[in-house]
């Protein structure tokens, strides 16, 4: 066996990370008493280092990130509840509430309950407990978008781990009844759902105040509440175009829960603030007025065989704009948006044979404004050189071009001045001033900037521009001119070449398909000339030019202030709930036209003698024009294949505040303007001045 000598290393032992030298021999007693101190070294270095790397992480827990963790460790062993703030009220003019708040009960089921197999079953025994179609219920249950949903609204929008509500507006004592059999309702819960109350104007103001339905992950920037009370937001009228203001802020409630899950202790309390009143312009008489006139007044124009399908009153202050009343046929009851509305209801809302009943058509339906139209013709016809003190022909109908244009009825009325062509409302004498300033501009080789002063006028009273009305879903109108026409005309160009060639098949009558098959050739070809028919057409209101009843009321406000275009507005403020402070809301600068003074002063007379002795006058029989002075002008727009549409345009001062209104009425297919029209603003007149009929 070889030995090994004295003093030299025999191997190298581990120490963690370092390798120590091992020796044997005479000098390994101080070897080693080294290589104890070493180890000693060692590993107070380590402790010293992993001392510090504990101390360190200590101050970033505590200090660095203490505020973050601390959240942290709320969320994971807290609680939350929303309060949800109380929305706030719509207001009439005199502090009347339009627009309340009420609550409704509403059943539930739970998305645990609703993922078993027999959720269809217990859906089926819920309809039946209630009264309910089951098809109903489980179709509000699927997610909007997917297969078997009901439509947007009614279908369910929230998250997949909040309760989904199947029915509203649900007796207490049925849906009591349900709680007390769990076994036969699983997962079934009632839960109170904030709704509106509308009063006895509900009906009249349906689409002026707009309705309210849960939040959806489309509405961006509103965050769900998480806690199964939906988010509720405007999504039409006063409540959409204010939600912000009316919604307030929701408050959250965060309790400690135990290990055991109890509740421990309230860690936070952010109470909710509630949203403000708005306070509108309207004023309960005139709104109640106005409703009932319309609704009079279609009844009986229907009973003299015309359709008179649907209509709308606009009554506006003239020199501030503020919007006293707006009502529309046909309307609905909103409180069928409490609580969800069901899918019967929905579609009804939806049917075109009922009218169309969400929209607004005081401010979102267009259509021809017919003679109304004549009194902003005849500020272009001064610029044309027209003399408003002179006498003109007015013959039952005039030649332009190859085609015959007739007075209504075919009436002539001789040789008569403006104030007379305003009165009995004549045509022809528009007809010849219009087809004058068309072959002036150049006819139907004019240039798209030829100057056109029948729709530069139009345009500065605001006709082909929205009004700016505090109201969503405005429509715009249509002003037609030669380079809007030629765009037109490049957009569709196309369409019009092959419907020329096709004809419309689809159609059934005959002449209906012939005129409309005329029309896609000639827009084929030369749809962007502005031709003789197009112009004189235009001059009364009729053709292509389009305007809402509330641009119309806005217009006729500036015949009243002499030049003033307002900017009409339905709320005027806004208040806390408990009326201790009212915030008015910025009203918008009127527009000042400098009108032609001369036949400004013409047009008076004749828009004053059209109430008391003209087209006018039958309805306004017995009204007090002395101490009243009402100016108007009725209009008949023709609609081809349809009843003629009914306008009556007026303003005046009413009542001991000397203020001056705008009442315009608008009854679609209700025949002639002075025999539907007029005779419902003739009993909104006498609501202003303080007269009952």
């Amino acid at each position: 066996m070889t030995r090994l000598r004295r003093g030299v290393p025999r191997e190298r032992r581990p120490f963690g990370p370092f390798l120590v030298p091992s020796f044997r021999g005479a000098g390994s007693r101080g070897a080693r008493g080294a290589s104890g101190r070493a180890r000693l070294l060692v590993m107070a270095l380590v402790v010293a280092l992993v001392a510090t790397i504990m101390v360190g992480r200590l101050v970033q827990l505590q200090i660095v990130d203490g505020a973050k963790n601390a959240r942290a460790a709320a969320d994971i062993n807290t609680r939350d509840v929303v309060v949800p703030a109380q929305r706030g009220r719509i207001l009439a003019a005199d502090g009347t509430v339009l627009v309340g708040n009420g609550s409704t009960t509403t059943l539930t089921i739970s998305p645990q309950a609703l993922a078993r197999d027999d959720a269809p079953k217990v859906i089926a025994r819920v309809a039946s407990a209630i009264g309910r179609d089951p098809l109903s219920l489980l179709a509000r249950t699927k997610a909007c978008g997917t297969k078997g949903a009901a439509p947007s609204p009614v279908c369910f929008a929230g998250h997949p781990f909040e309760a989904v509500p199947i029915a509203s507006d649900v007796e207490a004592s049925a849906a009591n009844a349900l709680l007390e059999r769990p076994e036969a309702y699983p997962g079934i819960a009632v839960r109170p759902t904030a709704t509106r109350t509308y009063g006895s104007r509900g009906d009249s103001l349906a689409q002026v105040a707009g309705y309210l339905t849960a939040a959806t992950a489309d509405d961006t920037g509103v965050s769900s509440s998480g806690s199964g009370v939906p988010t509720l937001l405007g999504r039409t009228g006063v409540e959409k175009q204010y939600d912000a203001v009316l919604r307030g802020r929701d408050g959250k409630r965060s309790t400690a829960i135990g290990p055991d899950g109890t509740a421990q202790r309230q860690v936070a309390d952010v109470p909710p603030v509630a949203g403000q009143d708005v306070v509108t312009s309207i004023r309960p008489d005139v709104q109640d007025a106005a409703a009932k006139a319309l609704a009079d007044g279609i009844a009986a124009a229907r009973k003299r065989g015309q359709k008179a399908g649907s209509g709308s009153v606009v009554v506006l202050e003239a020199d501030s704009g503020n919007v006293v009343a707006m009502t529309n046929q046909p309307t609905y009851d909103p409180s069928v948006w409490n609580g969800g509305v069901t899918q019967a209801e929905y579609d009804s809302l939806l049917d075109t044979r009922a009218g169309d009943p969400l929209t607004n058509r005081a401010t979102s339906v267009a259509g021809p404004p017919a003679s109304t139209f004549k009194v902003f013709s005849l500020f272009a016809a001064a610029q044309t050189g027209v003399d408003p003190n002179g006498s003109y022909s007015c013959p039952s109908s005039v030649m332009i071009g190859n085609r015959s244009y007739s007075n209504f009825e075919s009436q002539a009325h001789g040789t008569i001045d403006i104030p007379k062509a305003l009165e009995v409302s004549c045509d022809t004498v528009f007809y010849r001033w219009a087809y004058d300033a068309w072959v002036k501009a150049g006819g139907v080789k004019a240039s798209t900037d030829a100057p056109d002063p029948y729709t530069s006028v139009a345009r500065e009273f605001g006709y082909g521009a929205r009004t700016g009305v505090d109201l969503p879903a405005e429509a715009s109108g249509s002003l037609p001119d030669r380079a809007t026409k030629r765009r037109g005309w490049e957009a569709t160009k196309a369409a019009s070449c092959r419907r020329a060639k096709s004809g419309y098949p689809e159609i059934t009558d005959k002449d209906r398909a012939s005129y409309l098959t005329q029309v896609a050739k000639e827009n084929c070809t030369s749809g962007y000339v502005v031709r003789a028919g197009d112009a004189v057409n235009f001059a009364i209101g009729q053709g292509d030019v389009a305007a809402t009843p509330m641009q119309v009321a806005t217009s006729f406000a500036a015949l009243a202030t002499n030049g003033r275009v307002p900017t009409p507005r339905v709320a005027v403020a806004t208040a806390r709930s408990d009326g201790s402070a009212r915030t008015a809301l910025p009203t918008p600068e009127a527009r000042t036209l400098s009108l032609d003074a001369r036949m400004y002063a013409r047009e008076l007379e004749g828009l004053k003698r059209a109430v008391s002795t003209g087209t006018a006058s039958e309805a306004f029989r017995g009204f007090d024009l002395d101490a009243h002075p009402v100016y108007g002008k009725t209009g008949t727009a023709e609609v081809y294949g349809k009843h003629a549409t009914a306008w009556f345009a007026s303003f005046g001062e009413a009542g001991v505040d000397g203020k001056r209104y705008v009442v315009v009425v608008r009854v679609d297919e209700g025949g002639e303007g002075g025999r539907t029209s007029a005779p419902i603003a003739r009993s909104v007149w006498d609501a202003l001045v303080g007269r009952s009929r």
